[in-house]
């Protein structure tokens, strides 16, 4: 299993002018990419494609001190000030590979069980969902209807009973992996440049049906995107400390 992260992006909505690209935001004695790694590596992975693009120079200095290198390769966004699926249209490669394939906001941090459970789910194409929402129109909402997954969507506009908040992992089977890549590749050349990476997700979910995609809830795990300031203090003062140690090994079950 591979994984792929997007970690291009600027993070303009943090406010701090001179941050270095999120995924290098420090928690105790690690960064963001260092944890993806060592987490990824403890769950088996075989390596990470990650697409960079905003001062890319000091990802490779980080891959380079945690002896990475050989682990992630990146792919480089030069358009990252335009919309997300123009990273995600970078690797639109890897998603035609034939690989089984998870997907990862890059801007996450997150206890290693979540990992975990899209490495054990039975579902071939799976969303990580928490019922703990937060409202308004940021969160990328799962969205059921009569117990069916029916819309996945910031501003979702089918009709449905209840909503999750997608926390921005996805496990992809090699068949739809391939779906979600030229679905992306689709909206890219129709002129999508500054579309947001769901989109082709959810043409897939649309177009397959409700029985594509499993979700596998997630509530009370400890995670956070961190896209405001709010988000970081949050990782920084309630997340972090609740973050379980990695065990010595992976126990499938």
């Amino acid at each position: 299993m591979r994984a792929t992260i997007l970690a291009a992006g600027m993070g303009q909505r943090l406010e701090q002018p001179g941050l270095p690209p999120k995924i290098l935001l420090r928690f105790g004695d690690d960064s963001l990419l260092a944890r993806h790694v060592r987490i990824l590596k403890h769950c088996g992975f075989d390596g990470i494609d990650m697409v960079v693009g905003y001062r890319a120079e000091l990802i490779e200095q980080e891959l380079q001190r945690i002896d990475a290198r050989d682990f992630v390769r990146l792919h480089r966004n030069d358009d990252y000030r335009r919309g997300s699926i123009l990273s995600f249209w970078t690797l639109r490669d890897v998603y035609a590979s034939g690989r089984t394939l998870v997907f990862m906001d890059g801007d996450v941090l997150y206890d290693h069980r979540l990992i975990e459970r899209l490495v054990r789910t039975p579902h071939a194409n799976c969303f990580l969902m928490d019922r703990q929402i937060e409202e308004g129109e940021d969160p990328v909402k799962l969205c059921f209807a009569e117990g069916r997954l029916v819309d996945f969507h910031k501003r979702p506009s089918l009709p449905h009973d209840w909503w999750g908040e997608w926390i921005g992992f996805a496990r992809f089977s090699p068949e739809i992996a391939a779906a979600v890549g030229a679905a992306g590749d689709r909206i890219v050349r129709a002129g999508g440049e500054d579309a947001i990476y769901e989109e082709a997700f959810r043409e897939v979910l649309l177009a397959g049906g409700p029985a594509v995609f499993g979700v596998e809830d997630v509530t009370g795990l400890p995670w956070v995107e961190i896209d405001f300031p709010s988000d970081l203090a949050r990782a920084r003062q309630e997340i972090h400390p609740r973050l379980d140690d990695l065990p010595a090994e992976l126990v499938l079950d």
